[in-house]
């Protein structure tokens, strides 16, 4: 069984270009030497790197670590798809030379416009990935969910990740209804699949967060998805705002003890795999 960490970051931090970062904890650089050892610890074989700034110099920095760690597995970069046709049509070109770029993300969850997902000028852009083969990750809060369901309607055959279970809030054990439905609706899509990852930041009693506290989540998005549309994410460096990379990723086979074995290896790493097009 081949395990991937199917979301983290790295960047090397300034306040100019990081201003997003809360605290003085992750305000430092984060590389592949930091990381390397907890996938180590954890027995996770290989990452996919997401973006964590959005320009375009974002793309070649994480290609660059990718290149040089072949346990870096793919690359979600950013490219403004709202931009002019033919320059989204030739930056996507150019970045798709890349054997591991395997996907594009906007950070939806910043945007002042809650419905930025259904501008006509960022769907144009969504139309033109397909045909590079690219995957598309969504970034949301639990508020975006209904634009987001007619967003991806817009797009039948265009391959999303949903990213950190679109951010709930996690107040006690018991999901908003709103939250758990909508996922619901959304996991009706066969072309979305969905990552388990950047919970603990979710959380609003954060120092006493657990297992049982997570476990109804989980199983929101378990009962929607299923196994072989879930992939783990550590969400790693910005796991460390609240819990360490290790107990994440021991949290996160716990939730999923009770499935098969084949189900427990499709979210550690097979679905993964198989959504970004991995060399398994």
């Amino acid at each position: 069984m081949t395990t991937i960490d199917a979301h983290h970051h790295f960047w090397d931090y300034s306040e100019e270009e990081y201003g997003w970062i809360p605290k003085d904890v992750i305000r430092k650089d984060f590389g592949p030497a930091d990381l390397k050892p907890l996938l180590d610890e954890a027995g996770v074989d290989g990452v996919i790197s997401v973006q964590a700034r959005t320009e375009l110099e974002e793309n070649d920095f994480l290609l660059n670590y990718a290149e040089e760690n072949d346990w870096i597995k793919a690359v979600v970069g950013y490219v403004d798809l709202t931009g002019e046709e033919s320059t989204v049509v030739e930056t996507l070109g150019q970045i798709s030379q890349h054997k591991k770029m395997r996907a594009v993300r906007e950070v939806l969850q910043g945007m002042d416009d809650d419905a930025y997902c259904l501008r006509e000028d960022f769907n144009c852009g969504i139309t033109k990935l397909r045909d590079f083969g690219l995957v598309y990750d969504i970034l949301i809060f639990h508020r975006h969910l209904p634009n987001s369901i007619q967003f991806v309607d817009r797009h039948p055959n265009q391959l999303f990740v949903l990213d950190h279970v679109a951010k709930p809030e996690i107040r006690d054990a018991k999901p908003d209804p709103a939250w758990a439905n909508n996922i619901a609706e959304l996991a009706k899509r066969e072309n979305v699949f969905c990552k388990i990852s950047g919970m603990p930041t979710e959380i609003f009693d954060r120092e006493n967060w657990d297992v049982a506290l997570m476990q109804p989540y989980v199983d929101v998005v378990l009962n929607a998805f299923g196994p072989n549309r879930l992939m783990y994410g550590s969400d790693w460096p910005v796991c460390l705002l609240e819990t360490e990379y290790v107990r994440w990723n021991s949290a996160v086979k716990q939730m999923i003890a009770k499935l098969s074995t084949d189900e427990q290896a499709a979210i550690l790493g097979g679905t993964a795999i198989r959504a970004y097009g991995l060399d398994g």
